[in-house]
């Protein structure tokens, strides 16, 4: 009989598995086994769950964690009737917070940061994405990059890295975006990558950002260093994004609330995630809800991340997220935990999490819940007892 670091006993397993005498055995940081508990099939010491519910850690997989400042005066603007566009094109947005990320140290882009991804693993998280894209110079998409990967040796959390060097065009290249990425972009991507800062790239497909010619040759530069990539896409409009995305193979299309029945069926047939970031759909006060019942209909998997980021997205709770799924865009509770967990980790291409399966990590969350349904059910109340990170109770 196989011997076990610990079994998790008398537990309700979601979103597979034993809703009653469920229990889950770990060994060397993965998962060992996972059944009905009169099943138990190895030994080792036993904890008994007292009948709370186990789930596997949840994953943030679409931030904007490590910026400069913030943009509560945008926030103000909006309520007084400004849209996201004016004051982007008025010089706030994106650039304002360029201006203030740049301004930061290291060291103050990581103390700032370090509050906002603790709130996230006080709600169950074990992964999180981080993107750039708040420096649009090349020595500062480093150096957010290089804070990412700081916080992830920091704390008990697995960081996955983007590169968006493709954000915005910043003021001193304002009418010059294909410059842009010539000068600045592409050449900030490779230096990312020689330092091994980078795990996937995206970009910003819209009116105010860049056409998807443009994102094409990001991406080209992005196959030519073999990463994997993935796209803002349909947000605000419906340029082709995601069309785009799909050509090359993108893990994940995001926001995608203007997409279309045609880009559901081409995104199910390549495989790439919807990820749906209601935190952003709320903030900017949308009304073109992502199409979700054609994401059902051909399959499209559909993940859910807080998109947290200083202007369109301030959250940093993915159970609000859920609710905010469920509320806004009519998702299933079911659906809301599977896009925090095994959609989230296919949007980043990871295969050994989000999911409670034999072999898989043992990255899981114990809740003082009884039904699942309460994990999305709830505002503004954490029912987290307990996480495991790689097996480690944190």
């Amino acid at each position: 009989m196989e011997s076990a670091d610990l079994i998790l006993t008398n537990a309700r397993l979601a979103p597979d598995g034993p809703r009653d005498a469920g229990a889950v055995a770990i060994r060397g940081g993965r998962i060992l086994w996972v059944g009905a508990a009169a099943d138990i099939p190895c030994d080792g010491p036993r904890r008994n769950l007292d009948g709370r519910l186990v789930t596997p850690a949840f994953i943030d997989c679409h931030t904007h964690l490590v910026h400069g400042g913030h943009r509560a005066r945008e926030f103000a603007l909006r309520l007084e009737g400004a849209s996201y566009e004016e004051i982007a094109r008025s010089g706030g947005g994106i650039v304002s917070t360029v201006a203030a990320t740049r301004a930061a140290s290291e060291d103050a882009l990581y103390a700032q940061a370090l509050p906002r991804l603790k709130a996230l693993l006080a709600e169950g998280v074990s992964t999180v994405e981080i993107k750039s894209g708040y420096g649009l110079d090349i020595e500062t998409e480093l150096k957010m990059l290089r804070v990412a990967r700081r916080l992830g040796r920091a704390m008990p959390v697995r960081i996955v890295t983007s590169f968006l060097g493709a954000h915005a065009v910043p003021v001193d290249y304002q009418g010059m975006p294909d410059k842009y990425l010539t000068d600045i972009c592409i050449p900030a991507l490779r230096a990312a990558h020689a330092e091994g800062l980078v795990d996937a790239v995206d970009g910003f497909c819209e009116g105010i950002a860049f056409s998807p010619d443009q994102i094409a040759g990001v991406f080209d530069a992005a196959r030519a260093l073999d990463l994997p990539v993935k796209l803002h896409a349909e947000q605000l409009s419906h340029l082709g994004g995601v069309a785009l995305a799909v050509r090359y193979g993108a893990l994940s299309a995001d926001h995608v609330e203007y997409a279309t029945e045609a880009d559901a069926r081409l995104m199910a047939q390549a495989g790439t995630v919807a990820v749906l970031l209601p935190g952003a759909f709320y903030t900017l006060h949308e009304t073109q809800a992502p199409p979700v019942a054609a994401f059902r209909a051909h399959g499209v998997p559909m993940a859910l991340a807080t998109d947290a980021n200083p202007g369109s997205s301030p959250l940093t709770s993915l159970l609000l997220t859920m609710n905010m799924a469920c509320t806004l865009f009519r998702l299933t509770p079911d659906e809301a935990l599977r896009g925090v967990t095994e959609h989230a980790a296919r949007a980043l291409g990871l295969r050994d999490t989000g999911r409670l399966a034999a072999g898989l990590r043992a990255d899981l969350t114990v809740w003082n819940v009884h039904d699942p349904a309460e994990l999305a059910y709830r505002i503004g109340f954490n029912p987290m007892f307990t996480r495991f990170f790689e097996g480690r109770e944190c």
